[in-house]
C-alpha cells in the first residue's frame, strides 16, 4: 500500500460530474433536453468503463477518505463490469422507453445514482461505507421500479423490494452493530485483525456474522431471501426488470466479498456453514420452480437465483479445513461466475425488450413462438443465452459453471457438487422449451421486428462475447484471479 493518487478516482468523478450534468440539464432544459441526458449517461458511464479496465492493471491498493474507500485490482475490473453493464442496458432500453412514454431524465438520472452505488458497494473499505453503496443503489432501484405511475403492478413490486428491503437493511444494520460492539471497529482491516486475535466474544460475533449473511443473500436473492425476486423481476416494467437483474448482481457478489472474505475470513467456517444452505435450498429452488413459470420475466427470475447459488458456491469453496490455498480459484470462479451472468443476462433482456412494442409486452413464453422465422439473427442470439445460462458449450456459461465446481470439488463437497450437477439438469429444461418454441413452432405473430442499427450491433457482439468466452475463457479467468490475487494478497 501506498500513498493514494487522486487519479484513481478520477472514473468515480467522472460518474459523478455527469450525474451533476445531467440533472442540470433534465432541470431546465425539460422534456426535449431528454435526448442529452441519454447521451450523457451513455458517454461518460462508457468512458468510465474503459478507464476502470486501464486501471485494474495497476497492482497497487489505494486508500481514500481515512481508509473508508479502498481502490484495487478487484474494484476497478468489478466497477468496469458494472458501468459499462449499465451503458448496454440504457441503449438496450431505449426504444423499449421511447414506446411507453418512460424515456426521461428519471430513469437515467437514478439509474446512475444506482450506478454509483455499486462504486461504493464495490469500493467500500469500511462497514458503514458498504452499507451506505448499499442504500443509495437500493433507494434509487426502488424509485426507478415505481416509475410507471400509472401501473398499479409496478407500484406493487416497487413496494414489494421496499419493504423487504428495508427487513434486509435492519438485519444488515444488527449485525454491523453487533460486529462494532464486539471488535469496536468498523474499518474492515481492524475488524479483520481482531477477529483474528482470537479475543473476540465467539457468541458476539457469530451472531453478527449470522445477520449479515442475511442482508447479503438477500441482495443477491438467495433463497430462503429470494421472496422480493419474481414479483419484482415480472411487475417492474422490463427496463426496470433490467437494471435491478444486471449490475446490481455483480455488485452484490462484490459487497459480500467485502464483508465476509475481506472482513471476516477468520469466521470462514461459521459463514461457509451458513452459505452451503443458502446456497443448495437456491440451486433447489431456482431450477425446479422455474420449470413451471410462463412468464419468461419470473422464469429469468428464478434462473437468477440458481445462477447467485453458483456464486454462492464459489465464495463457500475458498478455505477448506483452515487453508486458505484454494481461496484464489474459488473466489476467482465466482467473479468469473458473475461476469459472465451479467454478460447473459444483458442479452436475453436485450432480445425481450426487441420482442415487446407498445402496448404489447413481450412476457409470456409463447411470445418467442417461431423467432428464427421472424429475425433469425435474434433467435440465434436467445439460443446462446439460453445455452449459457444452462451451461451448455460452446457457450461461456458452461466454462463458468465448470470453474465453480471444480472449486467446490477442491474444497470436499462432493455432495453439493452433485446437487448443482443435478438441480442445473432441472433447470436446462426451462431454457432449452424457449429454443424448442423459437425454431420449431409457429409465429403467433408474424409481424418483422423493428430495432436500431445500435441495438442490433449491441446484440450481435453481445452473443459473440458469449461465444468466444467459451471458446477462449481463459483471458477472463485470469483477469479475474489476477484482480483476487492482488487484492486478497494471496
Amino acid at each position: 500500500m501506498q500513498s493514494a493518487p487522486m487519479s484513481a478516482l478520477l472514473p468515480d468523478a467522472l460518474v459523478m460530474f455527469a450525474v451533476i450534468v445531467a440533472w442540470i440539464n433534465d432541470t431546465f432544459v425539460g422534456q426535449s433536453g431528454r435526448r442529452t441526458t441519454y447521451y450523457i449517461a451513455l458517454l461518460s458511464t462508457v468512458v468510465a468503463g474503459v478507464w476502470f479496465a486501464v486501471n485494474a492493471f495497476d497492482p497497487q491498493v489505494y486508500h481514500y477518505f481515512g481508509h473508508m474507500y479502498v481502490v484495487d485490482s478487484f474494484a476497478n475490473v468489478m466497477k468496469a463490469v458494472v458501468s459499462l453493464g449499465y451503458a448496454a442496458s440504457i441503449i438496450y432500453s431505449r426504444k423499449y422507453l421511447e414506446d411507453r412514454d418512460l424515456f426521461r431524465g428519471d430513469f437515467f438520472l437514478l439509474g446512475m445514482f444506482s450506478l454509483l452505488g455499486q462504486f461504493v458497494m464495490i469500493s467500500g473499505n469500511n462497514f458503514l461505507t458498504l452499507y451506505l453503496g448499499l442504500e443509495l443503489m437500493s433507494l434509487s432501484l426502488y424509485a426507478v421500479i415505481a416509475l410507471r405511475r400509472d401501473a398499479a403492478q409496478s407500484n406493487e413490486a416497487a413496494m414489494k423490494y421496499y419493504v423487504l428491503g428495508a427487513l434486509a437493511s435492519g438485519f444488515l444494520l444488527y449485525g454491523i452493530s453487533m460486529l462494532y460492539g464486539a471488535t469496536g471497529s468498523l474499518d474492515i482491516n481492524e475488524v479483520f485483525k481482531a477477529v483474528a486475535s482470537g479475543r473476540i466474544n465467539d457468541v458476539v460475533l457469530l451472531f453478527g456474522v449470522i445477520f449479515i449473511v442475511a442482508g447479503v443473500a438477500f441482495k443477491m436473492g438467495a433463497v430462503p431471501f429470494h421472496m422480493w425476486v419474481p414479483d419484482v423481476y415480472q411487475g417492474a416494467p422490463t427496463a426496470m426488470t433490467l437494471l435491478t437483474g444486471g449490475g446490481p448482481k455483480v455488485a452484490a457478489f462484490a459487497w459480500g466479498l467485502r464483508f465476509l472474505v475481506m472482513g471476516l475470513l477468520p469466521l470462514a467456517v461459521d459463514w461457509q456453514e451458513m452459505l452451503v444452505i443458502l446456497a443448495a435450498l437456491s440451486l433447489i429452488v431456482g431450477n425446479i420452480t422455474g420449470i413451471i413459470q410462463r412468464n419468461i420475466k419470473r422464469m429469468l427470475a428464478y434462473s437468477a437465483i440458481s445462477n447467485m447459488g453458483f456464486v454462492l458456491l464459489g465464495l463457500l469453496a475458498g478455505v477448506v479445513d483452515g487453508k486458505t490455498g484454494s481461496a484464489a480459484s474459488a473466489y476467482g470462479s465466482a467473479m468469473f461466475y458473475s461476469i459472465v451472468y451479467l454478460v447473459t443476462t444483458l442479452g436475453s433482456f436485450g432480445v425481450v425488450m426487441l420482442l415487446a412494442r407498445r402496448d404489447f409486452e413481450a412476457e409470456t413464453i409463447d411470445d418467442f413462438k417461431g423467432l428464427n422465422q421472424r429475425s433469425p439473427v435474434f433467435a440465434f442470439v436467445m439460443m446462446i443465452m439460453m445455452f449459457s445460462l444452462a451451461g451448455i458449450p460452446p457457450a461461456v456459461g458452461f466454462y463458468a459453471k465448470l470453474a465453480v465446481l471444480q472449486a467446490t470439488m477442491n474444497a470436499g463437497l462432493t455432495w453439493l457438487t452433485a446437487l448443482a450437477v443435478i438441480t442445473s439438469l432441472f433447470g436446462a429444461f426451462y431454457y432449452l422449451r424457449i429454443v424448442k418454441l423459437m425454431y420449431f413452432d409457429e409465429p403467433l405473430d408474424a409481424s418483422p421486428i423493428k430495432a436500431g442499427g445500435l441495438n442490433r450491433g449491441l446484440l450481435a457482439f453481445n452473443g459473440v462475447a458469449v461465444l468466444v468466452f467459451g471458446l477462449v475463457p481463459d483471458p477472463l479467468l485470469k483477469v479475474c484471479l489476477h484482480a483476487i490475487t492482488h487484492t486478497l494478497r494471496l
